[in-house]
């Protein structure tokens, strides 16, 4: 692809960053519409966390798939099909008549979510060949993210006032309508030299796992833990998990190869994601309702109180960027969990949401670790893998991303739900029972700063030294695991 031109390189490279865009927005758009959605559907404290974790589940399930898929059959393909499902999943949530029904409409736009930023990111980096371009093209979607999370509370502050929250899903259109038009006029096809083979069975143990397990602790509160489905999603969600493992220790090219998890870096980087991104999703759900439901703010208010937030992650991720560059991920990643660390306990010691000086203290240190910590992740995942596996525990990595959102939720929802189902109410009791939830925050936050010292040493790197020679010793001369351009955020 050396032949485009580079007013078509950059054409490319803003389709992609659309992409990212209506995805990355969805999210934090949707916290902000959480008090309306329940007061029109009468919904309780779980189904508001189905609507925000059927969406992760899937997009986290399917992540790995899409990318290999996108390798075997064409990345153009793929990144069309998922910007027509994703148009159409948006459709389909603004028409929906209840809550069932949303989560139904959310989990057709996870299945084309998961197309879009791992095969967007193939595309820009064998659009992007020459290594000082790809660094700014892959520094611009970086920012998007950030310019996304401080777009997401306001504008969803703006429309849920204004028109309603079904607005939120219509924004989402118009976009991917415009993005998949411009795909087909500019985007050039590409397929990996040889890509990895498909593993339905893994990819099956890993939705019934994730999906098992995110239900039982979602629905655990409300119905008890003894609840014979409860207690069977639990155990549906360890056997999930024993075959996931079996099978990946037997199948020539499994969906996530266990050998990885020797090299400590790598390691490290999974357990850190998944740690920040729980702690993300519980503190935007939390807050969410905190803001609108005890403090009786409007949508667009509590968007305009969550901005410090979003702005500091966006000032910080490229400074991240550039620190991780320059000195390792190392400084990074401490200062992400400090900050993060210093944040919860703002809260969970200090009540720190009764009082706005000390809440914007808090949704300011939050938003400098969330910023810090994205750019470390992924060059930490990737420490010492051999070029032919980089995009595969780039993935890996932004799969576990999802998977830590959609757990943050569901346990810190969890959490509140079993606080509050009591007979007070009102702000001092939200309060009480939002204080557990923020010591769960604070011990991934603790994480986050224990093994961003621990897995960036130089015994860490050994490890992933000699994790890179099994794979070298190991590579086939046909292909068999190589991978090329399937990296994802």
């Amino acid at each position: 692809m050396t032949d485009l031109t580079p007013r078509r390189r950059m054409l490319v490279l803003a389709i992609c960053c659309m992409s990212l865009l209506i995805v990355s927005l969805d999210n934090t758009i949707l916290n902000v519409a959480l008090p309306t959605l329940r007061r029109d559907f009468h919904s309780s404290v779980s189904g508001l966390q189905w609507t925000i974790d059927a969406y992760l589940i899937v997009l986290a399930s399917l992540l790995i798939l899409a990318g290999s898929t996108a390798d075997r059959i064409g990345r153009r393909r793929v990144f069309q099909t998922g910007l027509a499902l994703f148009v159409l999943g948006s459709v389909l949530c603004s028409l929906a008549p209840s809550l069932g029904w949303l989560v139904g409409a959310r989990v057709v736009q996870a299945v084309g979510g998961s197309m879009l930023n791992p095969v967007a990111m193939s595309i820009i980096t064998n659009v992007f060949t020459e290594p000082r371009e790809r660094a700014r093209a892959i520094g611009v979607w970086g920012a998007v993210v950030g310019l996304s999370m401080a777009m997401g509370p306001l504008v969803g502050g703006v429309l849920v006032d204004s028109v309603g929250w079904r607005s939120i899903f219509w924004l989402n259109v118009p976009i991917g309508l415009a993005a998949l038009a411009l795909t087909a006029l500019y985007v050039p096809e590409s397929r990996a030299e040889r890509p990895r083979r498909a593993d339905p069975a893994g990819q099956a143990f890993m939705i019934v796992l994730l999906g098992a397990l995110t239900y039982a602790i979602i629905e655990g509160p409300g119905r008890g833990w003894g609840d014979p489905a409860v207690l069977g999603a639990a155990i549906a969600a360890a056997l999930s998990l024993a075959g996931f493992v079996g099978h990946a220790l037997r199948a020539p090219e499994p969906l996530i190869d266990l050998r990885f998890f020797r090299s400590v870096p790598f390691a490290g980087a999974t357990v850190i994601a998944v740690s920040v991104f729980a702690a993300f999703g519980g503190f935007m759900f939390l807050n969410a309702l905190y803001l609108q439901d005890v403090r009786g703010l409007s949508a667009l208010h509590a968007g305009l109180y969550l901005l410090p937030m979003a702005a500091m992650s966006a000032v910080f991720a490229p400074l991240s960027g550039r620190l991780v560059g320059s000195r390792g991920p190392r400084a990074s990643l401490v200062a992400a969990g400090a900050a993060t660390l210093a944040s919860a306990l703002l809260m969970a010691v200090f009540d720190a949401e009764t009082r706005n000086v000390t809440l914007f203290a808090a949704y300011v240190l939050f938003g400098i670790g969330f910023g810090m910590v994205n750019s470390p992740i992924t060059n930490t995942a990737v420490s010492g893998m051999p070029r032919a596996q980089a995009g595969v525990a780039a993935a890996v990595a932004s799969t576990s991303r999802q998977v830590g959102n959609a757990l943050g939720v569901a346990v810190i929802g969890a959490v509140l739900a079993a606080g509050t189902s009591g007979s007070r109410s009102g702000g001092a009791a939200f309060v009480d029972a939002a204080r557990p939830a923020y010591w769960v925050l604070a011990g991934c936050a603790a994480a986050v700063l224990v093994l961003g010292v621990v897995t960036t040493g130089r015994r860490a790197a050994r490890s992933a030294e000699r994790t890179a020679a099994l794979f070298e010793t190991a590579e086939p001369p046909s292909g068999g695991r190589h991978v090329t351009g399937a990296s994802t955020r």
